[in-house]
């Protein structure tokens, strides 16, 4: 360690062992998990409150970390260090891990010991990096699991199905990182949402979601086509929405920014010198690849408030959410099989040229081509009592099976105004009724 901690005595985690005390260790964080809070047993009425993350002190020891208590105490220790960061922990409680139910939704470690922090007897310190021996803070670096052990996106993409429910490790080279999106579910707990588009030698895009603000903070980090990640215990899960394979971020997952390994280095010269002449499209049609939380929209229009909605908002990005109560006055489908019916790439779920029967999207070389699958993509026209919605956009899954709709603007459609349909049901007629008749605010 470096002068300033000369004088003090901490503990190796691999020397850890159940009921030490008085114990004294310093590590680097390398995951933390987001604050929960749980119904109090004992105290009816109340809530506790917790939160874990791991430290490391070598390359093949670190443990995890939790602590319990009331909501301040808790949120406030929380937001007192970061991932990446190094903190010297005094006084915990150590006991033995239960490993089948505990590494079910911990991260996996090597040692058979966890740390309990308690409000009352147990501190946490962070320390300045300019205190700490540069070889703990080179941690941060090195990938949980071996360097070699991760599946390409490449190898995800051709086991499909067969890594559905899976939890692997992933490296990959960071091609995007979509805003922070928050929303309140129907019963009224808030949630946030970030995507990130992963990209390597042979798959130039591919979704990892982040639904904790731990993971959101540190993808925010990330430098597009600069950053490669080492991401392991992430859930792979096949997407019916898009019909593709996603990773999910998960309480076991742990990832490593710019790992130190030979495979992350090949990797990382390989985007380098493929940042220029190999750019990516981000943009094209991306809303269609984003999966919405349907209980999140609750806001209702008509369509003479949708347009001026759409007018006051004009030139912003975001899309905006609503419900419509109309009915169908336009559903050609009588219309070329080619405009009803269109072939996607099963690798980026964009339409395939019908001409050339190539994805000039994720693949130009034919050669390589990658299958396609059938997919519904047509227009409608939306009324109510109103007017019109035009040429609103019902695609996929969503032509036979949605929830809800929503509407954004687009200065590729007619008017700037784009429309894309994400459910479409039967209304309840005294629902509707009741929303028609008042006129709200916009």
């Amino acid at each position: 360690m470096a002068d300033s901690f000369a004088s003090k005595t901490f503990t190796a985690l691999s020397a850890l062992h159940p009921n030490m005390a008085n114990l004294k260790i310093i590590g680097i964080v390398i995951g933390k998990t987001d604050v929960k809070g749980f119904p109090d047993r004992k105290n009816i009425g109340s809530e506790r409150y917790t939160f874990s993350f791991t430290i490391r002190d070598t390359p093949t020891h670190f443990v995890n970390a939790t602590s319990w208590g009331n909501e301040h105490y808790i949120r406030s220790l929380s937001d007192s260090f970061r991932v990446g960061e190094c903190v010297i922990i005094e006084n915990p409680l150590i006991q033995r891990k239960e490993l089948e139910r505990e590494e079910k939704f911990s991260p996996a470690t090597p040692s058979n010991c966890k740390l309990l922090l308690s409000e009352n007897h147990s501190t946490v310190k962070v320390c300045s990096s300019y205190e700490v021996d540069t070889k703990l803070l080179s941690l941060i670096h090195l990938p949980v699991k071996e360097s070699c052990d991760y599946y390409s996106l490449g190898d995800i993409v051709a086991n499909g199905h067969s890594l559905d429910g899976r939890i692997i490790n992933v490296l990959a080279a960071v091609r995007s990182v979509g805003e922070p999106k928050y929303f309140t579910t129907s019963d009224r707990r808030k949630g946030q949402r970030c995507e990130v588009k992963l990209y390597d030698e042979m798959e130039s895009s591919f979704a990892m979601i982040c639904w904790d603000n731990e993971s959101i903070l540190l993808a925010q980090s990330w430098m597009p086509r600069e950053t490669v990640i080492f991401a392991s215990d992430v859930r792979i899960s096949f997407d019916k929405f898009r019909n593709c394979m996603t990773a999910t971020v998960i309480s076991k997952t742990i990832i490593t920014t710019n790992p130190d390994t030979p495979e992350a280095n090949i990797l990382l010269n390989f985007i380098r010198e493929n940042k220029e002449t190999n750019p990516l499209d981000d943009e094209i049609d991306s809303y269609l690849k984003e999966p919405i939380n349907l209980n999140t929209i609750v806001d209702v229009y008509t369509v003479e408030q949708l347009k001026v909605k759409a007018l006051k908002n004009e030139g912003k990005a975001d899309p905006l959410y609503g419900i419509l109560y109309a009915y169908i006055s336009t559903l050609n489908i009588d219309d070329e099989t080619t405009k009803v019916v269109r072939n996607r790439c099963s690798g980026c779920g964009y339409i395939v040229n019908e001409a050339s029967s190539t994805c000039t999207t994720c693949n130009k070389d034919s050669s390589k081509f990658r299958s396609v699958f059938l997919s519904f993509d047509m227009l409608i026209d939306l009324t109510d009592h109103t007017g019109t919605l035009h040429s609103c956009s019902l695609t996929g899954s969503v032509a036979e099976e949605t929830l809800g709709c929503t509407f954004f603007l687009s200065h590729r459609a007619r008017g700037g105004l784009r429309i894309s349909v994400l459910s479409c049901k039967l209304a309840d007629p005294i629902e509707a009724s009741r929303n028609l008749s008042g006129q709200r605010n916009i």
